[in-house]
């Protein structure tokens, strides 16, 4: 198998990627939002909510993004407080059936799981039942320089650890048997087979093992599976009655087919009840444009959480990459909070912008790149152009781990 590929898969709930990959373009008719007005009316968003030039811009641009970049199907919500919003659902839900895209569509969110399970961990540290700067052996045996690697330096993605997705066996054990059940047990053996990548706290590597291992402390910790704890504790409190942590490959209705190419062969397959175990803690949630547009803000202002400790999740460090640093569990792009997500056959993106009071949340139906570039970033990016051009988000500046 191509290194290129591998390198591709494990960015499956990476907010970025900078591999090439051959992409289908898959024509599809614009569903225009008078006919999800029904389907979307929990948002209470007029046809021309952002006013009828800026409304068009949106149509335009959604609909160029989606052609060039083989993008089957789009629901995309923006919210810009004191100007009004916008909620479009275009292309197709499935291209063998061509139904079109739903406005209420529930998708898989791949790395956003990451705010979740950031924001039930930062909940035991406000309880003062762990600390930030506990070391993950306190909690978890066997984790390589476990006694020196941090709770903090996990969410932070600088703990040094080799990312379990980025194993060739992993790779091919995943495709070969997408339906697969993985233990985060076994999950984190693929990775320590490997030497660390660095010291602890020296160096940004965006990492589903840090995640899978967070996930391991909130367990042990709360004495609750994890899936359990964040329905209680985060999902519950936050009103989002249409999101969930599934604990096989169960997908409520309605749902688009998720198209991707991450397969063993590169060609694209449609990968919509692939189970998502493999990812956890990392990447195995679901929920909707409704939960996405009310989780964006929350997160990025701590609504679950003392000022204290969201002030600690919001102290990001560079990535590496221009415009881009990154806190605990959580994205910061040109002034944008919030997180993206792929898993193959979806991906999102959840960001808010505190100077402009917005919100931006995309969902689509394929995770295939086109040009080295995922379809998620290159939407978001081509959206904010439009809607905040000082704020240009960038969900790619941060390349797979090598």
């Amino acid at each position: 198998m191509r290194r290129t590929h591998y390198r591709r898969l494990f960015a499956a709930t990476l907010f970025a990627a900078s591999v090439l990959a051959p992409t289908i373009v898959v024509p599809a008719p614009s569903v225009h939002a008078a006919a999800m007005d029904r389907r979307h009316h929990h948002d209470h968003c007029p046809p021309d909510g952002l006013g009828p030039e800026l409304t068009a811009r949106l149509d335009k641009t959604i609909r160029d993004v989606r052609r060039q970049a083989g993008i089957p199907g789009v629901v995309a919500g923006v919210w810009m407080e004191g100007k009004g919003c916008y909620v479009r659902a275009t292309g197709v839900a499935s291209t063998a059936t061509r139904e079109p895209m739903a406005a209420d569509s529930y998708v898989r969110i791949g790395s956003e799981t990451k705010t979740f399970t950031a924001t039930a961990l930062l909940e035991l540290v406000d309880e003062k039942r762990i600390g930030l700067d506990d070391p993950i052996s306190a909690y978890v045996r066997g984790v390589p320089n476990g006694d020196r690697i941090t709770l903090r330096q996990l969410a932070e993605m600088r703990s040094g650890l080799f990312p379990y997705s980025a194993d060739a066996d992993f790779e091919h054990d995943l495709l070969s048997d997408p339906m697969r059940t993985f233990t985060p047990r076994e999950l984190l053996a693929y990775g320590y087979k490997h030497k660390n990548v660095s010291a602890p706290g020296k160096q940004f590597l965006y990492n589903n093992s840090n995640f899978v291992l967070l996930g391991l402390v909130i367990e042990k910790v709360s004495g609750r599976p994890l899936a359990d704890f964040i329905h209680e504790r985060v999902l519950r409190p936050a009103h989002l009655r249409h999101t969930l942590f599934p604990k096989g490959s169960e997908f409520p209705q309605p749902h688009p087919q998720g198209y991707t190419n991450q397969t063993l062969t590169g060609a694209t397959a449609d990968s919509t009840d692939w189970n998502p175990s493999w990812a956890w803690a990392a990447g195995a949630m679901i929920s909707n444009l409704e939960d996405l547009h009310h989780w964006a803000r929350s997160v990025a202002t701590g609504q679950l959480l003392s000022p204290a400790t969201q002030a600690q999740r919001l102290r990001t460090l560079p990535t590496g990459f221009p415009g881009t640093t990154y806190g605990l569990g959580i994205l910061k792009t040109n002034g944008w909070i919030g997180h993206n997500g792929s898993i193959p056959g979806y991906e999102t993106v959840t960001v808010y912008l505190p100077s402009k009071r917005a919100t931006l949340v995309l969902m689509i139906n394929t995770d295939s790149t086109t040009q080295g570039q995922e379809p998620s970033t290159l939407l978001a990016r081509a959206i904010t152009q439009v809607i905040t051009p000082k704020n240009v988000y960038d969900g790619s500046a941060t390349a797979p781990p090598a």
